[in-house]
């Protein structure tokens, strides 16, 4: 695996990583978000070891008009109300609204990604990685150039080895966990 140091960036997806998913469906309001088992400690674990801990997330549901900006403005203070009271933090949560695969700012896309780099100019790709649950996600990570970390999820699982996943790991926590043997 490789070896994280202080200086390194985390990219989280959020559907399927922090928060449960609806199935066939979005997350619209605040009651729906529900944090998956271990979340809380392992952003915890996370924020002491990362010197960026960064949401990038595809919020179609915006452009497709079934919730609003302020809808996800919400449901994202609770995510990060949640994530501080036990110890955690993200530094900055990205959005794309677009319905269309071919957005820059869509994953696999990286616009996000870059987005990041402009506002936090200490990222270093190189050392940085991507934690999601899908296919996509990994492109994403691979298109700036990460090293990616595949989360089960209910989502189908790529068969391994696969050539865009460096670390496949049961959940966020359990991700976090190895970082802690690694010392």
């Amino acid at each position: 695996m490789f070896e994280i140091t202080p200086e390194w960036t985390i990219f989280l997806d959020r559907d399927g990583v922090l928060n449960r998913e609806k199935e066939g469906d979005y997350i619209r309001h605040v009651s729906e978000l529900q944090l998956l088992p271990g979340v809380t400690e392992a952003l915890s674990i996370l924020s002491a070891r990362f010197l960026h801990v960064i949401v990038v997330t595809n919020q179609k549901g915006i452009g497709k008009g079934i919730m609003s900006e302020e809808d996800l403005a919400e449901i994202h203070s609770a995510l990060l109300q949640r994530i501080t009271a036990t110890g955690g933090r993200i530094d900055h949560i990205y959005h794309c609204p677009d319905t269309a695969a071919d957005s820059p700012c869509r994953k696999p896309n990286p616009g996000m990604g870059r987005q990041a780099m402009h506002d936090f100019p200490s990222i270093d790709l190189q050392r940085s990685v991507m934690v999601g649950n899908t296919l996509s996600d990994m492109q994403f990570g691979r298109a700036l150039g990460c090293q990616t970390v595949f989360i089960e999820s209910n989502k189908p699982k790529p068969e391994a080895p696969h050539p865009w996943i460096d670390l496949h790991c049961q959940s966020l926590y359990a991700f976090a966990k190895t970082l802690i043997k690694q010392g």
